[in-house]
């Protein structure tokens, strides 16, 4: 793709960024003669027509909404177009590196820089605030520093337009769970203040070198986004009573956009801000209920992966509150944790940790659930779903790639071979190849942020976090070796998936996983009904011997 023109003036050069969404490129405006940055949103290839609306409406999204912001923190958008049937938006091109990729790089940033670039942060989001516009994704990711040390806000792709209908689905939630405000976690529309909980995310970040509150899975962050406080800031400075106010669970009890500039700006200078003495410390907040009703206890919903607790539903004062339902739980929490686990992916982050728990997406009725698995499981019976006898499929003694196999380019950069039948799925930035719509499936996830210098130790704890949440979980093998000259790491292991479970029964999966030369973390899985295993694992071995990574 690289030197081809978007309507008839905008020369793409080098890829520049990836993103769950899209990818970034450097190009050239030969009209106006000068270097932009342009987005291209990938996923829009790869997803349902009405999917694709609903990608569309971001793109244009993003584009009115910094289109209404005028402030030099803000990054500047300069056209948006459709190309090859999808969107793109043409940008200001900011040459510099993300905080989050200063953060991998440095292992963390000055208290004092770190003030600074919260300040102009800051700033952006009050005007951003001011035109009416909810940014809702404040992350290290999206706060660019320019080389000539300017910073700059972008990405208001899931931004929230005053007067806009919303473009997100009933209980939908969007953005990176590790900066979710408490509040947006719990359901509540969100508001100025939930951006500002972010940037104080995102600012702890920035001085501890670590997300205050990521977990081994995006349950878990939410849960503690909610419940824990962070750990105590090492690196401060003075800086961190203003961290301590911005991450407040209570959204009215954060400082607002005057008075954190006014704590940020004296922090900048190395003087600790009194005022933010005034801000108690964290607690747990409980949104109040409109007057006249009486709240039943929060109800406990549990699932496999954890348990949390949700806001309770207000109930008339005049009326009992009805007893909890077995069955409404076990149909909306799966909802929930499908839109939360987009919402991860989408972001960015947890690509390896979440990619497991997708592997236990449920369907939305459990009737729906048994009958789709007693077809789907007669289908593998009989044979592939579109009558054929399977055999294309079947991997010759020798371990050699099948010759009825074919090689797949995904638009991601990495390619591999497969059967012919088996067609792609993406949630978010996580890939599947699937011959039978999610029974027997491959999932590759690439993480570019990994917080693990060793992938057996990053599966070890991954393990640790999975084996008391799949049920009669079991390890066949967890050990150290080499993959393609690099190290890396192989898992096997066998669970039982429940019945609300899209894949429910006996599974086996592996996975190998390996860091390439520019630290980027690879993962590729398998998982089958454990009935298919004996010809899955023959499977895996040829796929691991068709994979290549992105060329870079």
């Amino acid at each position: 793709m690289q030197g081809e023109v978007l309507a008839g003036r905008y020369r793409l050069g080098e890829s520049i960024g990836r993103g769950g969404m899209g990818r970034v490129w450097r190009a050239h405006d030969e009209v106006l003669h000068r270097a932009v940055a342009v987005k291209e949103l990938t996923a829009a290839q790869w997803v349902a027509e009405a999917d694709r609306a609903v990608l569309l409406a971001r793109t244009q999204t993003e584009a009115r909404a910094a289109a209404r912001i005028n402030h030099p923190a803000v990054v500047t958008v300069h056209d948006v177009l459709e190309h090859d049937d999808r969107p793109w938006i043409v940008m200001e091109l900011v040459e510099g590196r993300s905080l989050a990729d200063a953060v991998k790089e440095d292992g963390r940033v000055a208290p004092a820089e770190a003030a600074r670039i919260g300040l102009w942060t800051l700033r952006a989001l009050r005007a951003a605030h001011t035109a009416g516009v909810l940014h809702r994704d404040v992350k290290p990711g999206n706060v660019l520093l320019a080389s000539n040390g300017q910073v700059k806000l972008t990405d208001f792709g899931i931004a929230q337009v005053e007067g806009d209908s919303t473009i997100t689905r009933t209980g939908e939630i969007v953005g990176s769970v590790d900066y979710l405000a408490p509040e947006r976690v719990r359901g509540n529309e969100p508001g100025p203040a939930s951006d500002l909980w972010a940037l104080g995310a995102t600012l702890y970040t920035a001085v501890e070198g670590l997300s205050p509150f990521r977990r081994t899975s995006p349950i878990a962050t939410m849960q503690a986004v909610v419940e824990d406080e962070p750990e105590p800031l090492e690196n401060v400075g003075a800086i961190g009573p203003v961290i301590g106010a911005l991450l407040s669970k209570d959204p009215a009890a954060r400082p607002d956009a005057d008075a954190a500039e006014a704590m940020l700006a004296e922090a900048a200078e190395g003087r600790r801000p009194n005022a933010a003495q005034a801000y108690v410390p964290t607690q747990v907040h409980v949104p109040a209920q409109p007057t006249g009703f009486t709240p039943p206890p929060p109800t406990p919903m549990s699932t496999a992966d954890t348990t949390t607790v949700v806001p309770p539903t207000p109930t008339p004062a005049a009326a009992p509150a009805p007893a909890p339902s077995t069955a409404a739980k076990s149909r909306h929490w799966p909802k929930m944790l499908a839109a939360v686990l987009a919402a991860v992916l989408i972001g960015g982050g947890g690509a390896l940790a979440a990619m497991y728990y997708v592997d236990q997406r449920a369907a939305e009725s459990s009737d729906v659930a048994k009958d789709q698995n007693k077809g789907q499981n007669n289908d593998q019976n009989a044979g592939s779903q579109d009558g054929s006898d399977g055999k294309d499929e079947t991997v010759p003694k020798d371990g050699s790639i099948p010759d009825s196999w074919v090689r797949r380019d995904d638009v991601e950069g990495f390619s591999l071979m497969l059967p012919p039948r088996w067609e792609r799925q993406q949630e978010g930035s996580q890939i599947d190849y699937t011959p039978d719509g999610g029974q027997r499936f491959v999932r590759i996830a690439i993480d570019k942020a990994s917080d693990w210098q060793d992938s057996y130790q990053h599966q070890l704890d991954l393990e640790k976090g999975l084996r008391p949440k799949l049920p009669d979980y079991q390890r066949v093998l967890l050990q150290s070796n080499t993959f393609r000259d690099r190290p890396g790491s192989l898992w096997e292991f066998t669970w039982t998936a429940g019945t609300q479970d899209t894949t429910s029964g006996p599974r086996h999966a592996i996975e190998q996983t390996y860091r390439a030369d520019d630290g980027t973390e690879y993962a590729i899985y398998l998982s089958v009904p454990a009935a298919d295993w004996p010809g899955a694992r023959q499977q895996f071995d040829a796929i691991l011997r068709g994979w290549r990574p992105p060329q870079r």
